[in-house]
């Protein structure tokens, strides 16, 4: 695991768990992914995450900027472990693996509905 040593701001705080936006319950992680999967600031404040002022996500945006390199290797630090915990559950319930792929599939496949 990563030792991120960044200082936070006013729009971004340390938790023990990682990076929030300050003062309220979104990760800094969630901005993240919104903004790399090509959501715009007020896509982001009032789609995605409608409790955050634009201010407060122009704010972890420009975080995210300033430390783009250490942040975007501690969200690949996550996802390798994430792949690697997934693996070794689905490794000792095989079973219930098997019944979850099959749901996802069938949810996949089902049509949307409004």
């Amino acid at each position: 695991m990563m030792k991120l040593v960044m200082q936070p701001n006013d729009y971004i705080e340390i938790r023990e768990t990682g990076w929030w936006v300050r003062g309220s319950r979104v990760s800094l992680d969630s901005i993240i992914y919104a903004f790399r999967q090509g959501n715009s600031p007020e896509a982001i404040a009032y789609d995605c995450f409608p409790t955050l002022s634009l201010e407060q996500v122009y704010g972890a945006i420009a975080f995210y900027l300033a430390h783009r390199e250490e942040l975007d290797a501690h969200l690949e630090d996550w996802k390798t472990r994430g792949e690697a915990l997934g693996r070794r559950w689905r490794a000792a319930q095989p079973s219930l693996a098997s019944k979850m792929a099959c749901a996802r599939s069938e949810q996949a496949a089902a049509p949307a509905t409004s």
